[in-house]
């Protein structure tokens, strides 16, 4: 892991909630359950002389805002963290006329485990006063560089910080046993969801099989035996609450039929593998999924480094095709991700590029060093082109 001088881990969006905090008066922090936001919360908070925190969850907690105005009225000009914001959902009007009498920044950080657009009916009252911030669970470059040997654990055990600090893999892939049934049997009706843990469950092993794959919503509700719409609404579910991506098809202005539905992929790599009983880094090297499980982790981090890019993956009837598309006004980024230490490409990936025309094109691959491929086109290593992402730098062959 990476920790600063005096042992403190280190998250990679813990400066843009403290610059968040002081040009906003609330910050709602999003990302799955266990992914440590109450962690960097507790963290951010030793920073300012006057705190509180309340676990919404906890009933001794929760009972402190039966009477809110009350509560605040006891802790002014404090900043005031409220965990599991969903559970409280009246609260967002409250805090509303809360900050627009006081008029000030950094009062409130509101951490939730459901997505921004899960939560935008009861958090659009504080329009024009809350910025959002998503935690992942931990990314490569948020673990120690020593060898590949750690990377290769964040890829099998994914980012969740007990599953991925576990003493050993029995205790990891027990936790994320233990996650996926807490997640189906409590956490999803606690959102207020009512329906079936089993058939979200199954739903939810087949997307891992299907990860990386193209969604096909009729297909799945036949499986289930519900109707299409039920089946969509089950993806929607697991996509709000941060455990399946959704990955929409690039569509610019290109005389080519093009593929029309998005790809899925679970956006853990350490949940996929225990859904399809992965259980260490030498049962996924003969796994079939070995390939998309590799591109779905590079994806999840290369968008988390890629600020103001909207992602796409781009194919075309002819069979031309790109893992990754990331656009950002005119610019845009194109890359292809190969499980290989000696990635190659074939004429899909050509024909893509010619499509396409990105300013930069980039291969990722779990090579030691960046090579060129081919005029125009680089071998990079995922760091390396994290931090370039990171910088904002270009893509240079």
């Amino acid at each position: 892991m990476i920790f600063d001088m005096h042992g403190k881990l280190i998250r990679q969006c813990e400066d843009d909630l403290h610059r968040q905090l002081a040009h906003n008066p609330a910050v709602v922090l999003l990302g799955p359950r266990q992914c440590g936001k109450t962690t960097l919360a507790k963290m951010a908070l030793a920073r300012y002389p006057r705190v509180a925190y309340l676990d919404l969850e906890n009933p001794a907690d929760a009972a402190k805002l039966q009477d809110p105005l009350a509560f605040l009225a006891l802790h002014p000009q404090t900043l005031i963290c409220l965990d599991e914001i969903q559970r409280v959902p009246d609260l967002f009007a409250v805090l509303r006329g809360f900050i627009d009498r006081e008029d000030r920044n950094g009062m409130f950080l509101l951490l939730g485990s459901a997505s921004r657009d899960l939560l935008q009916q009861s958090s659009e009252t504080l329009a024009g006063r809350v910025s959002y911030l998503e935690l992942r669970p931990f990314l490569v470059d948020e673990i120690a560089n020593t060898d590949r040997h750690d990377d290769n654990r964040l890829w099998v055990r994914g980012g969740f910080p007990r599953s991925f600090l576990a003493a050993d893999e029995r205790a990891s892939v027990e936790w994320r046993q233990n996650f996926v049934q807490t997640f189906l049997e409590r956490d999803i009706g606690m959102l207020g969801f009512k329906i079936s843990p089993a058939n979200l469950g199954r739903l939810w092993r087949m997307c891992a099989h299907l990860h990386g794959g193209l969604l096909n919503a009729a297909k799945l509700s036949g499986s289930l035996g519900v109707s299409a719409p039920t089946a969509r609404s089950y993806i929607d579910i697991l996509t709000s609450t941060f455990m399946l991506r959704s990955l929409e098809p690039y569509e610019a202005n290109l005389k080519k039929r093009l593929v029309k539905s998005p790809k899925i992929y679970l956006r853990d790599s350490g949940i996929l593998h225990s859904l399809l009983g992965v259980d260490s880094h030498e049962a996924l090297l003969g796994h079939p999924t070995l390939g998309s499980s590799y591109e779905g982790f590079v994806i999840e981090n290369l968008i988390s480094h890629a600020r103001g890019y909207a992602p796409y993956f781009y194919r075309s009837a002819q069979g031309a095709e790109l893992d990754l598309v990331l656009q950002k006004g005119s610019s845009t980024i194109a890359f292809e991700i190969k499980a290989s230490s000696t990635p190659t490409v074939r004429r899909g990936f050509w024909n893509a590029v010619k499509d396409v025309r990105p300013d930069d094109v980039c291969v990722i691959g779990p090579v030691e060093a960046a090579y060129p491929l081919a005029d125009g086109v680089m071998v990079r290593p995922l760091r390396e082109a994290l931090r370039m992402l990171q910088e904002g730098a270009a893509f240079p062959t």
